[in-house]
């Protein structure tokens, strides 16, 4: 007998990849696919059964197909139709509590995997250069998505201590891309003109949907023998990106804006449809944030097949051309770095010691 595998979030891309995967796994017996509202996309040959998680519904679902590993999804910072942040932070959170709930109460749940985010760590100017799982942040998200991640991952460390016996794996992915991402960052690097803070460059590190189903597919099945199979993993592209680079890759140029004005900028933002483009956010846009992928490599034995450029390259063509094309913005930036320091050099004064070595020198040149 396979596994018995129900999935949250079916009805976003991500899930509905999920869900499709699982089913060519020759370890996987059945796959329930579980959302709030009917997905637009195919889901093979899975059983969908529509239910709110924020529901005890979701307890009945988990007896009636004595499902036997759960993974849930449904942990997003963007509305999904007509639904706003209020929605979105109310099945995150409330959504994650009930789940968690009727897991702790089925015999048959054995494994349990959970999507998180790196945006656990926060973004702060005194954080380490790089973050490993165990690194406390500097300043704990005050709002938006990442509070609701931080929420979610207290409420799962609360379930694995009352509930060992289940293999809790908690995956926590940086900034998703790719030719299907939905996501604030997708939203902000797909504005014509990207609004930055100024003075800052910070140092980003990308995820490809491919490589989120890679990883996902591998979390369906107990680790190799001699490893552990559970834990908190974080898992992003090989290398990083500045912001200033991301932006001459797309070919789109930047408006910089002063610290103070932040907070109004992402209200407008808000306006125009990227619903939660909180503080959190720029903080992400003034500080950056990389993380290790050590014991990823080391215990899941997951190495990814994009790196963060690659990744990056990949969601830049999905796109299609900005208002500049890449190459000209690049020499433009080029040519205006060049003037700058030429200028520079030449309004610099010339020390009264050095100029008159240079007199003396030329007269005995003469």
């Amino acid at each position: 007998m396979g596994k018995v595998v129900l999935v949250t979030g079916v009805a976003r891309q991500l899930g509905g990849r999920l869900v499709r995967r699982a089913q060519r796994d020759p370890g996987v017996e059945r796959v329930i696919a579980v959302d709030a509202v009917e997905p637009g996309h195919h889901l093979g040959g899975a059983e969908f059964v529509r239910t709110d998680i924020r529901r005890p519904e979701i307890g009945r679902v988990l007896a009636e197909h004595r499902v036997d590993t759960v993974i849930h999804l449904d942990v997003t910072g963007t509305p999904l139709g007509a639904g706003g942040r209020t929605s979105v932070k109310e099945t995150n959170v409330i959504g994650t509590m009930q789940l968690l709930g009727a897991c702790q109460k089925s015999p048959t749940v054995s494994r349990l995997v959970i999507k998180s985010s790196t945006s656990v760590y926060g973004s702060a100017p005194r954080d380490p250069a790089v973050f490993t799982e165990n690194t406390p942040p500097k300043s704990l998200p005050s709002g938006g998505f990442a509070k609701d991640a931080v929420e979610v991952e207290g409420y799962v460390r609360g379930f694995a201590r009352r509930r060992p016996d289940v293999a809790v794996c908690v995956l926590r992915f940086a900034n998703i891309l790719g030719p299907c991402a939905d996501s604030p960052l997708a939203q902000y690097f797909s504005l014509p003109v990207l609004p930055t803070v100024f003075g800052y460059d910070p140092r980003l590190q990308f995820v490809h949907e491919d490589d989120v189903m890679e990883v996902l597919g591998m979390a369906l099945h107990e680790p190799r023998r001699g490893t552990l199979n559970s834990g908190t993993f974080n898992v992003a592209g090989e290398g990083v990106l500045l912001l200033s680079q991301c932006s001459r890759r797309l070919g789109r140029p930047t408006l910089p804006v002063l610290l103070p004005a932040v907070t109004w900028v992402g209200s407008a933002l808000r306006t125009v449809g990227i619903t939660d483009f909180s503080p959190e956010q720029f903080r992400l846009l003034t500080h950056g944030r990389v993380v290790s992928t050590a014991q990823t490599r080391e215990t899941l034995g997951f190495v990814p097949k994009f790196t963060t450029a690659e990744t990056f390259a990949d969601f830049a063509r999905s796109r299609g051309p900005g208002l500049l094309p890449p190459e000209s913005l690049e020499r433009a930036v080029d040519r205006m770095g060049q003037s700058l320091a030429t200028g520079a050099g030449e309004a610099l004064p010339v020390p009264k010691q050095r100029a008159r070595r240079g007199r003396r020198d030329a007269g005995q040149g003469a």
